[in-house]
């Protein structure tokens, strides 16, 4: 089922593919890149939607939980000078009202996730005498800016690049399944194909040669709004020692991932990863049960880069990723214009390619991303600390009894808060204290004062058309009602 023939067995070039090929040669693109999006043209062209039924995306019950490797630690920090850490960054944060990078947002005492990343690297380095390589897989849309944001810490290259670019391949239209044109914005016309690009990209910039050259075997690779996601050197002794290839980190669904990818095995036992776009209508309640399906993918992937290049070879250039076939408008700001497809892949797909690929379950505390306004305001919040060694944890008083146990739930309303900048005119202050609160719910226009401390369950209503005030130093807990109709 996820057996694609490789790309070196591709058919001659179809005259349905022929426009693509000229689009892209004269982009100036991979001939690597150009060959694989044709792999997944054909599978379009075929009829293939890319989903995996649940007959052949079976549960999995049990998989090595990343308490019972600590032993492996030691042997892990040896092995510190031959890790790279990649974060994946091309992500805009135009969701949450921004212009430029997510990765540029203050999410903690002021830094940015890019600060706190690149001074976890530095302490790293520091602590284990290690180069460390950072690389960021960059967009163009967020390349310049974050290297510009990178510029203050001039130690962090150690003779590599900061960053390759990751690919475009050209949006195809759904009737025609030609390649689609938008003369009022050509950049429209063109899409990144998944992050599953990350294993061309890195051959096609030359990084993974380079890498291997310089003695590095392994990757941890990440997103960069991920601040959970830190090097644990248990996880990589545990990767070295088993000689696993690829190690997917995952964690215990809840209500809130039932939309995400989960991890499931295949008929024959092998792993493999489905995520939502994959699941054929009509069984999104099956894929949606968090007790049928318990685990889901963090995107904490740790890769054995001599294995990526072996297979790399093996397939010409191209990994064959399972399809993932999106639909969408060709200009995402108007619903209506030219339905199309972009043909995308995720790298974690790659864990049914690799020998010996294998999952370990993690705490959740290694899955904290930043995806809407109400995850930002907790981070802003003295519910977590950031430590000396630059990684963000839950105040101790969260582990001690002094306060509820977990992460705090925030829950904020989309009319008043979706945007960055929403959140900062009703936040001037800043978060208010959520160090002993369990959640915090808000519904209608809020704003809030200094030294609000929210205690226990909190739902905060404003039934009111016109915004309301939460006073200096209020303290609330239970149910608050403010204005009136």
């Amino acid at each position: 089922m996820l057996n694609p023939l490789p790309v070196t067995l591709l058919p001659p070039m179809s005259d349905n593919f022929h426009p693509f090929f000229e689009k892209m040669t004269a982009a100036k693109l991979p001939s690597a890149l150009i060959r694989s999006f044709q792999f997944y043209y054909n599978q379009l062209h075929a009829g293939n939607t890319g989903y995996i039924p649940g007959s052949q995306a079976l549960p999995i019950d049990n998989l090595p939980q990343a308490g019972e490797i600590a032993r492996y630690c030691t042997s892990g920090q040896g092995l510190l000078g031959r890790l790279a850490v990649i974060k994946l960054n091309g992500g805009l944060g135009t969701s949450m009202g921004m212009e430029g990078p997510k990765s540029l947002l203050p999410v903690k005492d002021g830094l940015s996730f890019l600060d706190i990343i690149a001074r976890q690297v530095l302490k790293l380095r520091e602590g284990n005498r290690a180069t460390l390589p950072l690389l960021l897989m960059n967009s163009f849309s967020t390349s310049r800016d974050s290297l510009a944001a990178l510029s203050q810490y001039p130690s962090l290259a150690n003779g590599l690049p900061l960053d390759f670019l990751q690919h475009k391949v050209p949006k195809v239209r759904q009737d025609s399944l030609t390649p689609v044109a938008w003369p009022e914005d050509p950049d429209k016309e063109w899409c990144p194909p998944g992050h599953g690009d990350i294993y061309l990209a890195l051959q096609t910039s030359g990084l993974l040669e380079i890498l291997l050259d310089r003695g590095i075997e392994y990757a941890f690779v990440s997103n960069a709004d991920n601040l959970g996601a830190i090097v644990d050197t248990s996880i990589l002794g545990y990767m070295a020692s088993e000689n696993i290839s690829f190690l997917m980190e995952v964690t215990e669904r809840t209500i809130a991932d039932r939309k995400g990818g989960h991890l499931a095995q295949s008929p024959d036992g092998g792993l493999l990863l489905r995520e939502i776009a994959q699941c054929p209508p009509g069984e999104e309640e099956s894929f949606q049960d968090i007790t049928r399906y318990r685990f889901f993918n963090t995107n904490n992937l740790w890769v054995h880069l001599p294995t990526l290049a072996r297979l790399l070879k093996q397939y010409d250039g191209v990994l064959p990723l399972p399809l993932i076939r999106n639909s969408k408008p060709v200009d995402p700001t108007r619903p209506t214009s030219t339905p199309i497809y972009q043909l995308e892949t995720a790298m974690g797909l790659a864990i049914s390619l690799f020998d010996n690929s294998q999952a370990i379950s993690v705490p959740r505390n290694r899955f904290r991303p930043v995806k809407k306004c109400n995850d930002l305001l907790a981070l802003w919040s003295d519910a977590y600390v950031l430590t000396d060694s630059y990684r963000v944890r839950l105040h101790p008083a969260r582990h001690n009894g002094q306060a509820p146990s977990g992460d705090p739930l925030v829950t904020l309303d989309e009319r008043f808060y979706g945007l960055i900048d929403e959140m900062q005119a009703r936040f001037p202050s800043g978060a208010p204290s959520l160090r002993y609160c369990r959640s915090l719910t808000v519904t209608g226009d809020v704003c809030f004062g200094r030294d609000v401390v929210i205690e226990g369950d909190v739902h905060i209503c404003n039934p009111a058309t016109s915004p309301r005030q939460i006073a200096d130093g209020s303290r609330l807990s239970g149910n608050v009602i403010l204005g009136n109709q």
